[in-house]
């Protein structure tokens, strides 16, 4: 068990950053939508912050494996990386919207 600890806490990083990316990233649309777009792309920072210390994590429990360390895949591992998935998408969409939204915001001036 001490030897599967190091990935569970990585995998945990995943899970945790992940979440925390995808919730900024919700914060930068709200914030863009309500026309403040200075804190939309703190949020979006934030998020890019989170999704890198995630990366992190992961690039930890590939190296391992490329280094002949077997890293075992439980469903634990799976979900880790949709979650990570799943944050990076609605990432890279929170920041076109903004965009969108930034647009919007000048045509109406």
């Amino acid at each position: 068990m001490a030897e599967e600890q190091p990935n569970l806490e990585a995998t945990m990083g995943l899970i945790m950053n992940g979440g925390n990316a995808k919730g900024f990233a919700f914060e930068a649309i709200r914030a863009a939508k309500k026309g403040d777009f200075e804190e939309a792309h703190k949020k979006l920072d934030a998020a890019d912050q989170a999704l890198n210390e995630a990366h992190n994590s992961q690039t930890d429990m590939l190296t391992k494996e490329a280094q002949g360390n077997h890293q075992p895949v439980t469903l634990l591992t799976v979900h880790a990386q949709d979650h990570l998935m799943n944050a990076i998408t609605f990432r890279d969409l929170a920041g076109e919207m903004v965009d969108m939204y930034e647009r919007i915001a000048k045509l109406e001036k």
